[in-house]
C-alpha cells in the first residue's frame, strides 16, 4: 500500500510504501477512496496544539509519533474481511468512522467512542489514518452506508459534519427568531450552517474575517454575515441565544461569550490554540453556559448520514483533488485559502 506520512513535524509528507496488512479478527480491510483534509491535520502535521502561555500539547504524547499516517475523514471499498467480521461484503463503499475508542471503558460502552479516555484507535490521530490507499478498521460496525450521496462530500460527514451536528446538539432550546452565531466559515463553520437549518434554526449569523467565506456561508442559508475585523462585530452579534465557536482562539472565544444573551450558550469546538482568561461572577450573573465539544459519536454520524439521504443537508463546496497534491492541499488549508474542503482522491493510486 501507498501512504503519505509524516516523518518530521512541519516537514512536507512523504510518500511510503509498506506491506498491505491482512484484517485480522473482526477487522476490515478498506481500500480508500477519499480523504478530507481537515484543520486538525495541520496541528498533527506541525505536531503540537497551543495552549497559551507558551505551552504545548505534543501530539507524540498521544501516540502521534513519526513515521505516521494522518487523515481522520476517511471514505473507500471493503476489500477484505477478517474471519469473524460481518455485516458487510467485499466491494461495497462505506464511510467510516474514524474516532473509535478502547470499546472497553464505561464511555465506549456507552456509545461514546469519541470520549474515550484513552482515545487509543482514533484513525489519523494515534493510528494509521486515511492518507493511505489503505486502512484497517477493527469493526464493521463503524462502517456506514452512504449510498446516494457524493463519495467526496460523503468522506466530509465522518469529522466535520459529525462535529458540527454533536456541537448543534448541545445548544439550548431555541425559540422562534432566537440566532445562533457561527464563528468560523472554514469546512466546519459552513456545514455547521447547513445542519442547523436542517434542524430548524432559522436565525443563523456567519462570522469570519475572509467576505469570500462569508459569501458562501450566505448561499448556504446564514441570514446574517458578520465579518468579525469589523469595529462593531459585537454589537452585530450582542443577543445571540447560542454561539458555535469552529476557531477556538482567544479573541473568538472572548467575541463569542460576550455576544451571548443572558442564559445563552457557547459552544467550544476549534482548536486554533490560546488561552482565555475570563472574570467568574458574570458567568453566574449572566447564567450563560461554556461548553466543549469534540467531534462526534457513531450514532451521531448516523444521524448526520441520514440527513445527508434524505437531501436536508446542502452540500458545502468540495474541491476533489489527487492524493499526489496533498501537500500542497495542507500548504493552501494552512494560509487560509480553502473555501469548503479539500477531498484527496485515492481511487486512481495504484496500490
Amino acid at each position: 500500500m501507498l501512504s503519505w506520512e509524516i516523518v518530521e513535524h512541519g516537514k512536507p509528507l512523504q510518500k511510503a510504501l509498506k506491506e498491505t496488512p491482512k484484517p485480522r479478527g473482526s477487522e476490515v480491510l478498506m481500500r480508500i477512496t477519499r480523504s478530507g483534509v481537515c484543520h486538525s491535520d495541520l496541528h498533527i502535521w506541525d505536531g503540537y496544539f497551543d495552549l497559551g502561555g507558551g505551552k504545548r500539547f505534543y501530539v507524540k504524547e498521544r501516540g502521534c509519533v513519526p513515521p505516521f499516517t494522518p487523515g481522520h475523514e476517511p471514505f473507500g471499498v471493503v476489500e477484505a474481511l477478517g474471519p469473524r467480521a460481518r455485516g458487510v461484503k467485499v466491494g461495497q463503499k462505506r464511510l467510516i468512522y474514524p474516532w473509535i475508542g478502547c470499546g472497553k471503558c464505561a464511555v465506549c460502552k456507552a456509545g461514546q467512542d469519541n470520549y474515550c479516555v484513552s482515545g487509543s484507535r482514533f484513525l489519523g490521530v494515534n493510528r494509521p489514518g486515511a492518507y493511505s490507499t489503505h486502512v484497517l478498521v477493527p469493526d464493521a460496525k463503524y462502517l456506514i452506508d452512504t449510498a446516494g450521496i457524493d463519495d467526496s462530500f460523503a468522506a466530509t460527514l465522518a469529522c466535520s459534519a459529525v462535529t458540527a451536528y454533536s456541537a448543534a446538539n448541545k445548544l439550548p432550546e431555541l425559540n422562534k427568531g432566537d440566532s445562533v452565531a457561527v464563528l468560523g466559515c472554514g469546512g466546519l463553520g459552513l456545514i455547521a450552517i447547513s445542519v442547523l437549518r436542517a434542524r430548524g434554526a432559522t436565525t443563523i449569523v456567519a462570522c469570519d474575517i475572509d467576505d469570500t467565506k462569508l459569501a458562501a456561508a450566505k448561499t448556504l442559508g446564514a441570514k446574517k454575515t458578520v465579518n468579525t475585523r469589523a469595529p462593531d462585530a459585537l454589537q452585530q452579534m450582542q443577543g445571540a441565544a447560542a454561539v458555535i465557536d469552529f476557531v477556538g482562539s482567544p479573541v473568538t472565544a472572548s467575541l463569542g461569550i460576550a455576544a451571548l444573551r443572558k442564559g445563552g450558550r457557547y459552544v467550544l469546538c476549534g482548536l486554533y490554540g490560546g488561552e482565555l482568561t475570563h472574570p467568574l461572577p458574570p458567568i453566574a450573573q449572566r447564567a450563560i453556559g461554556i461548553v466543549g465539544s469534540y467531534v462526534g459519536s457513531l450514532q451521531e454520524l448516523k444521524e448526520v448520514v441520514a440527513l445527508a439521504k434524505k437531501r436536508k443537508l446542502r452540500a458545502t463546496p468540495v474541491e476533489t483533488r489527487s492524493a499526489e497534491e496533498a501537500n500542497a492541499a495542507l500548504e493552501q488549508l494552512k494560509a487560509g485559502k480553502v473555501v469548503g474542503r479539500i477531498v484527496l482522491d485515492f481511487e486512481s493510486i495504484a496500490a
